[in-house]
């Protein structure tokens, strides 16, 4: 049977060139399930892979959208799963990276059947997030779900009003409804996660997020300023430079910010992961050479 390999980890634990450095090894080829790395123009705030790492390995489902694009999850699900049949068709394993926790989840298990998108729903919560703020659903999820509260990307408004949403048509909760049993898919998965302390996570945050501002992370988000209301741009990184560019904050607050709202993606990343029980953890300072000896270990390859 055929093996996808999904890399996991907190952001900046270095999935990016843990997932290349097995591609590479393998002779195969990567599908990304960053949510955020889907949409062109946004290449430095969500730390997409540059042109250098991008030619060193196919990668798939990186700036394949405009940021005015929709997108969801079921619909990820359906590309990745064809996407995946096709370099099955040539590869007996395909790399799988990405920090979008739920995207990781839809195709290795599959979404269940849920109700699509109730359009007058969906403009009421769209009105709620522009007239009174994120902070508007955060609040009536963690009233509705507190389980789902605690591990959804909670800077996300698509997963808030999706949820939301679903919740208001079914009178179920969103975490008891995705957890039910889904198909079986018909290749093997190996999970691999990148582990770290935790002040070594939060000290690679932050230092990222001085890198982005050195390539121009600034200039980046004004180019977009237009788009700021989209869905897409609603997002750490984007969201705090906006404010900076109403004169609302400082820039030197508005990057503390962003630090600090990533952090807490970090440690929302991390209680999800401690949750699931089939990932195999890697050292972080290590991390190739003890993913080839687990895949050894496990006869996906031979004399390592």
């Amino acid at each position: 049977m055929k093996t996808l390999i999904s890399i996991v980890g907190t952001t900046g634990i270095g999935k990016t060139q843990l997932a290349i450095d097995l591609a590479k090894f393998l002779e195969t080829e990567i599908i990304s399930c960053d949510s955020r790395q889907f949409f062109r123009g946004m290449e430095i705030g969500t730390a997409a892979p540059n042109e250098k790492e991008l030619q060193e390995v196919p990668h798939h489902f990186i700036g394949h959208l405009q940021v005015t694009d929709e997108y969801s999850i079921g619909k990820f699900e359906m590309d990745a799963l064809e996407k995946l049949s096709q370099l099955f068709t040539q590869q007996d394993v395909v790399v799988m990276v990405g920090g979008s926790m739920m995207y990781e989840k839809a195709v290795l298990e599959g979404l269940n059947d849920l109700p699509e998108a109730n359009e007058e729903n969906r403009n009421q919560l769209l009105a709620l997030l522009e007239n009174e703020g994120i902070g508007k659903l955060q609040d009536l999820l963690r009233d509705m779900d507190p389980d789902y509260y605690h591990k959804v990307d909670l800077e996300n408004p698509r997963r808030l009003v999706r949820a939301i949403d679903v919740m208001w048509q079914t009178g179920k909760k969103y975490s008891e409804l995705i957890d039910q049993p889904k198909e079986v898919r018909n290749f093997n998965v190996i999970r691999i996660g990148i582990d770290a302390p935790r002040e070594i996570i939060y000290n690679r945050i932050n230092h990222r997020v001085e890198k982005m501002l050195e390539k121009g992370l600034v200039d980046e988000v004004k180019r977009l300023k237009v788009y700021r209301n989209l869905v897409a741009l609603k997002t750490v990184g984007y969201t705090e430079l906006f404010r900076y560019f109403d004169e609302e904050w400082s820039l030197e607050f508005a990057v503390e910010e962003i630090k600090k709202n990533s952090r807490r993606f970090a440690k929302r990343q991390l209680t999800w992961y401690r949750n699931e029980n089939n990932i195999h953890w890697v050292n972080f300072q290590n991390s190739f050479q003890e993913s080839l000896s687990l895949l050894n270990n496990k006869q996906i390859i031979t004399n390592q």
